[in-house]
């Protein structure tokens, strides 16, 4: 029983880090990269369409994205999604792509993103803190409703606070490196 809570404790971490993986990734350092396009959604035929659902997304250079819709009348609607994004991308239509070239990141800019990456890494945080708060809460309802010993519980407390302590430095570790990749000229 204690180590269901242990389990799911762990689980809840590892999901909070791969939720912060997937947000620093959409944060555009110095090269070009498809994951800056994943929150785009396009509307096709009426419905909000992942970009990465009804397009090819490249990276034919280091500051360049070309975008190729598998149906070419969506071509318009694309260039609106992206033009309406907030990442500031002019895109340029050429046919049936649309070329999407990066400008270099202005240090203001920089600065900007690292605040957003610094505001993702207390999201992530508060979400273990959240999870670990559920598992004391279980821990101490297994020890009222005598199910284990105090002296197990405690143990148990202690093991989840370390997990906790050891997930935040992660996500510090985390949030350090894109921060460094950010700043990079």
């Amino acid at each position: 029983m204690l180590d269901d809570v242990h389990k799911e404790l762990l689980t809840s971490i590892s999901k909070a880090h791969e939720v912060l993986k997937r947000d620093l990734g959409k944060l555009r350092a110095g090269r070009a990269n498809p994951n800056l396009l994943d929150g785009i959604r396009v509307d096709y035929y009426g419905t909000q369409t992942p970009l990465s659902q009804m397009a090819h997304i490249n990276v034919p250079e280091a500051r360049l994205l070309t975008v190729k819709p598998w149906d070419k009348t969506a071509i318009k609607a694309v260039e609106k999604a992206l033009r309406e994004s907030d990442l500031g991308l002019n895109p340029q239509p050429d046919g049936d792509i649309i070329r999407i070239p990066l400008p270099p990141l202005t240090e203001e800019r920089r600065k900007e993103f690292v605040k957003i990456a610094k505001k993702y890494g207390e999201e992530c945080k508060v979400t273990i803190r959240k999870a670990r708060h559920d598992a004391l809460d279980m821990l101490s309802q297994i020890e009222t409703d005598g199910e284990a010993s105090a002296d197990e519980v405690d143990r148990s407390k202690k093991k989840a606070e370390e997990a906790v302590s050891d997930g935040s430095k992660q996500v510090d570790a985390m949030v350090a490196h894109k921060e460094k990749d950010i700043l990079e000229v």
